[in-house]
């Protein structure tokens, strides 16, 4: 029976934490949890006495029977079930808008389920588009095959042929081409199928996988490691594969199985909150563009001999007299007091605005209720107006993720998105 236990990002978790069903972790679980820390240099988490303290990676790990699912929070309230079951949804739908997870392939019994999984909805994402594939028909491909055969096809390789047929004659060791179902999109796909076999919890997605599998065709199962990823090609036939694709490969690029030939296998799915939150801000912010708004991704300009200046997003405004206002946001994944900005943050943004000839620029924040701030002047610089200011939105909107987010940081901005 699966256990599963929620927990916030630089939350801590020890051996004595309680999952589902009131029962203690253990620490077979955090030693898991280190090995595979020390094993990715440390960046997901801190080692504490007898736990982990998390840090802004949020997402799912799957240790044996344990789900430890890492969620956001842009808060310091409580931290009961339903809030956790409310940034649970937060973070899915968060994923879902930058392309991490297609939430309308899942069904609705598996999204209404209380304690399923952000990993339980990948797997059924993954079973759902791999059995689309096999309605549809999965594609051959031709591929070089070397062996015995009893007719004479392909290329006949005399030094194998005679080492190996001297005395069978009516036998030809030959290279040829076969054309069939066992290529590497394939065998990513049934090797995944594998994984997901051996490593869930839930009876269901058990005897999905299993009628899955049922349906598959012969293909020799490998060990699949990055590169066999980089030599698939996309083109016209194998479009209808990459959701299946891009699945199949965090399962597989992210499961360590227990060498020790144990049940503790492990697998785990996690994401910058950081980088989750700037690609969010981007994508809602993009959605309000216009012929005379643009909203530019991942900037960069020389800055000081090979290195770059970089800020996350900037806007460009076209005025009614042909000139161009500029505007640039650094987002930032953590609770500030707004009376106390980073030196080094409004140093940043001072460059910035010196590169990108900004008048104004904005260091954004999550916030779960209203803060309402003011521009601060640069004293020195560029000519004309010279500013910045903390910006702070609701993550939230009545207890679901705020899709109307680009509008508020747009009126953060000054900006009037009716007039362009």
């Amino acid at each position: 029976m699966s256990r599963l236990i929620r927990v916030f990002e630089y939350e801590k978790l020890t051996a004595k934490s309680l999952c589902s069903e009131n029962k203690e972790l253990g620490d077979k679980v955090i030693d898991k949890l280190w090995q595979f820390n020390d094993a990715n240099k440390n960046i997901y988490f801190e080692a504490i006495r007898h736990g982990v303290k998390f840090k802004n990676y949020v997402g799912v790990i799957q240790i044996g029977n344990i789900t430890i699912e890492i969620l956001p929070k842009a808060d310091k309230n409580s931290t009961n079930d339903d809030e956790k079951g409310q940034w649970h949804k937060v973070l899915l739908k968060m994923l879902e808008h930058c392309k991490k997870v297609k939430v309308v392939s899942v069904s609705e019994a598996a999204l209404k389920k209380r304690h399923h999984s952000l990993l339980d909805l990948y797997f059924e994402l993954f079973i759902a588009e791999v059995n689309q594939l096999l309605h549809q028909g999965l594609i051959k491909q031709y591929r070089k095959e070397n062996g015995n055969v009893l007719a004479l096809k392909g290329r006949l390789d005399f030094s194998k042929n005679i080492q190996k047929n001297l005395v069978h004659k009516e036998r030809f060791y030959t290279s040829h081409q076969v054309y069939d179902y066992d290529h590497v999109i394939n065998q990513i796909l049934f090797k995944a199928l594998l994984v997901l076999k051996r490593i869930t919890n839930d009876s269901f997605l058990k005897d999905s996988i299993e009628r899955t599998l049922s349906s598959f065709p012969e293909v020799k199962e490998i060990a699949i490691g990055k590169s066999h990823f980089d030599k698939v090609i996309g083109n016209r036939k194998t479009s209808a594969y990459s959701e299946a694709i891009k699945i199949a490969k965090m399962i597989l690029l992210n499961y360590s199985p227990d060498i020790k030939g144990g049940n503790e296998n492990m697998l785990a799915l996690l994401f910058d909150m950081n980088k989750l939150w700037e690609e969010y801000i981007y994508r809602m912010l993009a959605k309000q563009q216009t012929d005379t708004l643009k909203v530019k991704f991942q900037n960069r300009k020389e800055f000081w001999e090979s290195k770059l200046i970089k800020p996350d997003i900037v806007i460009e405004e076209k005025l009614d007299n042909g000139e161009v206002e500029f505007y640039v946001i650094d987002t930032k994944w953590k609770i500030i007091d707004p009376e106390k900005p980073g030196d080094d943050d409004l140093k940043q943004m001072y460059a910035y605005n010196m590169y990108w000839n900004a008048s104004k620029s904005m260091l954004l924040y999550p916030t779960s209720e209203i803060k309402d701030t003011e521009f601060g002047k640069y004293h020195k610089g560029k000519k004309g107006e010279n500013k910045c200011k903390l910006g702070f939105v609701k993550v939230m909107n009545k207890g679901a993720l705020n899709t109307n987010i680009g509008e508020d940081i747009f009126g953060l901005l000054g900006i009037d998105i009716k007039e362009n």
